[in-house]
């Protein structure tokens, strides 16, 4: 009999590709999981992993596995929401991971409105980066996360998550007061290949947004001043250190003092928010409370 706490190590060490990253995401000891890999080795009777310099990876019967374990575990929570809806799941606590200004958008609104509609539910929120609350929910850290699209993210078909979409927004363009396209209407992207840039670090998913934009408009950034934080990249940009293309919404109640912000011309550059949650859990009593807050929430976000 395969032990499911088991399939969820086997998990953790496929997305983590070290025995050391994984023990460190389930709060557990390098040694613990590699005693609970080999255990599920001798109950299916295969070799799973294979160990090399540079970590860890599945043998062809893990990656079999691996494939049942996602389908596995989403029947659990499957079965835990229908359990908890069972037993009424009116109070309980619900973890939140969101970039910060998603928590402004969308999660303290929601927060809000579940005061008065679900007063039993409590939420705990945590501000991460997509790139790092995808994985807090996979590793059951959090049991929501406020993301947003990025190259390496887990697709939308993914089978360890479900995602629900929220909203969209544009990136505008941030040039200093003195730059030559402070008064054009819009800004071309094109046109500024070869200012110096400011922007977030790689990893960050407004990273992705800003290199593939420019991508697009035929030219490679040149990142000269990086920085995750925007208060810090519209003020390099007002102290005409570069420019810089920034989400609207974190543009809100900033000082503007030293920057134009103009609208990119054409199609302009967008990052895409959505919760995810563990495959299965969508209808637990206390998680779909939450992400239809959420949801009303983003209806009401307005990004002019």
């Amino acid at each position: 009999m395969i032990e499911a706490r088991r399939l969820h190590i086997l998990r953790a060490v496929a997305d983590h590709r070290t025995v050391t990253a994984a023990a460190a995401a389930l709060y557990l000891t390098p040694s613990a999981v590699s005693q609970q890999l080999t255990a599920l080795e001798q109950e299916t009777g295969h070799r799973l992993v294979e160990r090399g310099a540079k970590g860890v990876r599945l043998t062809p019967a893990g990656e079999i596995l691996l494939s049942h374990t996602n389908a596995v575990l989403a029947q659990l929570e499957r079965a835990e929401a229908e359990l908890a809806a069972y037993g009424s799941g009116a109070a309980g606590t619900v973890t939140v991971a969101s970039f910060a200004t998603g928590i402004a958008l969308v999660v303290a609104p929601a927060l809000a409105g579940l005061a008065v509609s679900a007063p039993g539910i409590r939420i705990r929120v945590q501000d991460a980066e997509g790139d790092a609350s995808l994985p807090m929910v996979l590793d059951r850290q959090v049991d929501i996360a406020v993301a947003v699209e990025y190259r390496g993210a887990p697709p939308a078909d993914d089978p360890r998550l479900s995602h629900v979409p929220l909203y969209a927004e544009p990136f505008d363009a941030v040039v200093p007061v003195s730059h030559r396209l402070a008064d054009a209407p819009e800004v071309p992207l094109g046109d500024l290949a070869k200012d110096p840039w400011i922007g977030p670090y790689p990893g960050n998913p407004c990273h992705d947004v800003v290199v593939l934009a420019c991508e697009s408009a035929g030219f490679q950034p040149r990142l000269e001043h990086s920085s995750d934080d925007f208060r810090a990249v519209v003020a390099l940009a007002s102290a005409d250190a570069g420019v810089a293309l920034v989400p609207r919404s974190a543009l809100r109640g900033m000082d503007l003092a030293g920057v134009v912000v103009r609208p990119v011309d054409g199609v302009a550059p967008t990052r895409r928010v959505f919760a995810a949650i563990r495959r299965g859990a969508e209808e637990h009593p206390l998680i779909r409370p939450v992400l239809e807050a959420l949801g009303e929430a983003a209806r009401g976000v307005s990004l002019p």
